[in-house]
């Protein structure tokens, strides 16, 4: 509603199903849940940087150039394996919680613009 206009002529029944959806809409809005699977993505990410950074200390230890340390032949590289493990299990659950907090930040921004709308139709836009 424009400035100026008068405001919009709503019967008792329509206000009063107006008003339950703003307060169920109101109760929804007021945290942004999508902030907490971004918190989880940035910890995750932060945590496959340094799995990552682990997991090229290992392999350079192993296959790297200078002076090999005595080990004993045919061995797996276990801590490698364990580090690139860690790595890919953190950056699937990095991109899995910021495709979740996309989704949800997109739908919460559906109930703001409709929470936005109906404020304005029950005259309490401030």
């Amino acid at each position: 509603m424009a400035p100026g206009n008068p405001p919009e002529v709503l019967s008792a029944t329509e206000e009063a199903a107006l008003r339950a959806e703003h307060d169920d809409l109101a109760g929804r809005v007021a945290t942004r849940h999508s902030i907490d699977d971004v918190r989880k993505g940035a910890y995750a990410t932060f945590g496959l940087l340094m799995s990552a950074g682990l997991t090229v200390k290992f392999a350079w230890d192993r296959w790297g150039w200078g002076p090999r340390p005595a080990r004993l032949p045919g061995r797996y590289p276990l801590l490698f394996l364990a580090a690139l493990g860690l790595s890919v299990f953190l950056a699937v659950f990095a991109a899995a919680a910021f495709l979740r907090a996309r989704r949800a930040m997109q739908v919460e921004d559906l109930d703001f613009a409709r929470l936005r709308e109906i404020r304005a139709r029950l005259g309490i836009d401030a």
